[in-house]
């Protein structure tokens, strides 16, 4: 008899402590409170509590006006390598963080007609940054020869590491 009231109350307490003991979800939430979309027709899964810039001619508008780099992503939504990366991006903390503070952003599915965006061909997934003055900051490239311009999952900490650095372009050189 003990047993049968012992057991279901030992596998309560189990399933009760096991749910403690995770890790809380770290999504990241601007200061300003968890935003509602601009456009559903915008949203990706990049990171939806972003503002994103709609055209490229806004998001220039905007990295001028507000004094911040544009980070521009090529990809397709059927393309099985730029659904990795958005995964990965999408639930990095200290990327979005650093986005929603610090960058202006901008996610493109179509190709653009200025070819400064294509500075070693058409391919996708593709980050490309660009500062204030308008000028593709060519020289922040992934590590691959072949599509420099391209980051894999894995890649996260080389994009942080070239997100970091387009923030020291900026107050460096203008």
């Amino acid at each position: 008899m003990m047993a049968k009231v012992l057991l279901p109350l030992m596998l309560l307490l189990a399933a009760v402590s096991s749910t403690f003991g995770k890790a809380p979800d770290k999504k990241y939430i601007p200061k300003t409170g968890k935003r509602v979309p601009q456009n559903d027709v915008y949203l990706t899964g990049w990171g939806d509590q972003l503002i994103w810039a709609q055209t490229y001619e806004e998001a220039l508008h905007w990295s001028r006006s507000k004094n911040r780099p544009l980070m521009v992503i090529h990809h397709l939504d059927d393309c099985p390598h730029s659904q990795a990366l958005k995964k990965e991006f999408a639930e990095n903390y200290e990327i979005q963080k650093i986005l929603d503070e610090d960058f202006v952003v901008l996610n493109l599915v179509h190709e653009t007609t200025d070819k400064h965006l294509t500075p070693d061909g058409e391919y996708v997934p593709r980050i490309i940054f660009v500062d204030p003055s308008m000028t593709v900051r060519a020289e922040l490239v992934g590590p691959y020869s072949n599509h420099m311009y391209t980051y894999e999952p894995g890649d996260i900490k080389v994009l942080m590491s070239n997100m970091q650095l387009a923030k020291k372009l900026l107050k460096s050189e203008l």
